[in-house]
């Protein structure tokens, strides 16, 4: 745990403090951003309040009252629910604005995460509580050095495999052989375990109809034959196979056929067009140093693809954020399934990955940006035209 950064942060946010608080470890963010052991028992509440100044409190019940020993400051303890509260009562600055993994409306699900008796409970001490998603991102979701070239590392082995499985396909159409979307997904799976990256699930792979579906995944017992003239979608992520190590998250469309059919094609051209412009209206905007937030990158992107009177058929955010889970604490880019008012900093990485699907087909191009101290970049290679398989 930073202690004087966070006590910094809060400073700069004007906020009194941070107040953190589980049972039963539902909140993991805690446990990172606190450094504690994620596998500590945790069968009674806790809290740990962080101050803008002083030194923290801790909160525990006498049962476990070591669980928060590894983290510095005060210590009290309670036995019956009164004792929580009247102890609680104390810990907490009556009139003050603080902190907890809280999104109002449950607008950012990935910090909302203590419950709404909880909030309760603290607003009734006079306590203002406002959302900690800035600072989970700030504490959670900037990446080390040696984090970032895990992320480069990454992208490119991914992108090796990515350009084998096209080639795959294609050899085994040629061959005359039968192939099915579950056939390449464990391609890519082997090439990754080859490779030494490491991935919770997928790929996806996805011909014609299915690419429809951002979320289709072949299995063994449920998936489709890939035949000539076929569109194939593959989105497929991956990390280095060692701790603390970034995801890298793609997505390229490919079609066996030596003339594209101009429907596919002029999609294809207006999901890389909406593409390229949201990646250039964030690195242009941390280029001239202004605050860029979530929200607008999203804009950008869909507007281009309403432009073209497609806007219908692209129904999921722009991106979103990556860091050691393929989808990170950070900010997304949305402001379709919410308004992501959280500004894009410094030592963050994320995805921008707009799509159109059809009845028929859907076509999704995806690539990740990383913002450094002064300059945004794509961190890998980017497809500009549709892969003939």
């Amino acid at each position: 745990m930073h202690l004087e950064a966070i006590q910094a942060a809060l400073r700069e946010s004007k906020l009194a403090g941070w107040l953190f608080f589980d049972h039963h470890r539902r909140d993991p963010l805690a446990y990172r951003i606190l450094g504690l052991d994620p596998q500590k028992e945790a069968t009674r509440r806790w809290y740990y309040f962080i101050p803008r100044e002083g030194e923290p409190k801790k909160l525990v019940h006498q049962i476990e009252s070591g669980t928060l020993d590894a983290l510095p400051g005060s210590k009290a303890k309670y036995a019956s629910w009164t004792d929580q509260v009247g102890k609680l009562g104390s810990l907490l600055p009556s009139g003050e604005k603080i902190a907890m993994q809280f999104s109002p409306r449950c607008a950012i699900p990935y910090v909302s995460l203590v419950d709404a008796g909880t909030i309760d409970l603290v607003r009734g001490f006079g306590v203002e509580v406002v959302s900690s998603a800035e600072l989970v991102q700030m504490f959670e979701s900037r990446l080390s050095e040696e984090q970032f070239a895990s992320h480069v590392e990454a992208g490119r082995r991914v992108d090796s495999v990515r350009s084998h499985a096209f080639r795959f396909i294609g050899d085994e159409l040629t061959a005359g052989r039968t192939l099915t979307e579950f056939q390449v997904q464990q391609f890519v799976r082997r090439r990754f375990e080859e490779s030494g990256l490491t991935t919770d699930h997928g790929p996806i792979v996805a011909a014609n109809a299915n690419a429809s579906d951002p979320h289709y995944e072949p299995s063994r017992e449920k998936c489709s034959e890939i035949r000539e003239e076929d569109l194939v979608l593959i989105d497929m992520w991956a990390k280095l196979a060692q701790p603390d190590a970034v995801y890298y998250d793609i997505t390229w469309t490919g079609i066996r056929t030596q003339t594209i059919p101009s429907r596919m094609e002029n999609v294809f051209e207006v999901v890389r067009d909406a593409r390229m412009k949201a990646c250039q209206f964030v690195k242009s905007g941390i280029a001239n140093g202004l605050r860029m937030e979530g929200w607008q990158v999203d804009d950008v992107a869909r507007q281009a693809i309403t432009d073209r009177r497609l806007g219908e058929f692209f129904f999921h955010r722009t991106g979103h954020s990556i860091g050691t889970e393929v989808h990170g604490t950070g900010a997304n880019m949305d402001n379709l399934e919410s308004h992501d008012e959280r500004p894009l900093i410094s030592n963050t990485c994320f995805s921008i990955e707009p799509g159109i699907y059809l009845p028929e087909f859907g076509i999704r191009s995806e690539v990740n940006m990383y913002i450094g101290p002064d300059a945004a970049k794509v961190t890998g290679e980017e497809q500009f035209t549709v892969v003939r398989i």
